[in-house]
């Protein structure tokens, strides 16, 4: 009995620590690239991103241009890796 209850609890522990990894992972993920993201702006005075299935340069006074278009895939909700 005492066995059981240290695997579970072992592999209990396991799962936590690999939320809060992931969950530190995606927290600093996201911050470097809004400090890279205000770094380009500064040095380059734009920035290339996605939004609403567009590729757009937004400047830093505020201008947007339309670089293209995303194309929907016909991938049935699959996903296709290079």
């Amino acid at each position: 009995m005492k066995v059981k209850k240290a695997i579970a609890k072992k592999e209990s522990n396991s799962t936590s620590s690999v939320y809060l990894t992931k969950r530190i992972l995606v927290a600093t993920a996201k911050s470097a690239s809004k400090k890279a993201a205000l770094e380009t702006m500064k040095v380059m005075g734009y920035n290339v991103m996605v939004e609403k299935g567009k590729v757009i340069r937004k400047y830093s006074d505020g201008r947007i241009e339309i670089i293209s278009t995303i194309k929907k895939s016909s991938l049935n909700g699959k996903k296709l890796l290079d």
